[in-house]
């Protein structure tokens, strides 16, 4: 017990209250704000969309769907786009929660700032029907699919 406080400095360790122990993150600070504005390019965006916008994408036999968890955002602060008539993207930005001095924040875990998520879509997407909804937090986007071309069979006649 008297190795945890030193290993573990500044946090309460109590190891027989298991709600009382922070648990101990590698990647604490890694992906906020600051270490994403020291990050370059490309790496930062892909931080960004990675942790801030989760997103589910199946394909069914009619379409292409995509679900996206957004969490107290309105539907004005999401934007879905087309692309290079290819790249589906999906962006918005999550503002920050106003500080008071009066306040005493003890954890500050939901992210905000802007998220961008891009998928190249398969040549049978119509990308001129796709449609959005946004119902509790989920932003759900459709993308129709184009039938399935069926090869062309003509009978022969064997002749003989």
């Amino acid at each position: 017990m008297s190795l945890i406080p030193s290993l573990f400095s500044g946090r309460r360790s109590n190891v027989f209250d298991p709600f009382s122990l922070d648990a101990w993150d590698p990647f604490q600070g890694f992906f906020t704000s600051s270490a994403l504005a020291n990050a370059s390019g490309s790496t930062a965006r892909d931080i960004a969309a990675f942790t801030n916008a989760r997103v589910d994408w199946k394909e069914t036999p009619e379409a292409h769907v995509f679900k996206a968890d957004l969490p107290g955002l309105k539907k004005e602060e999401v934007k879905v786009e087309v692309e290079d008539k290819d790249i589906l993207q999906i962006s918005g930005e999550r503002s920050k929660e106003n500080e008071e001095k009066s306040d005493k924040w003890h954890r500050v875990e939901r992210a905000s700032g802007k998220f961008m998520r891009r998928f190249k879509l398969p040549e049978n997407a119509k990308m001129e029907e796709v449609k959005a909804t946004m119902e509790n937090g989920v932003l759900t986007v459709t993308v129709p699919k184009a039938p399935e071309k069926k090869p062309e069979v003509k009978s022969i006649d064997i002749s003989g």
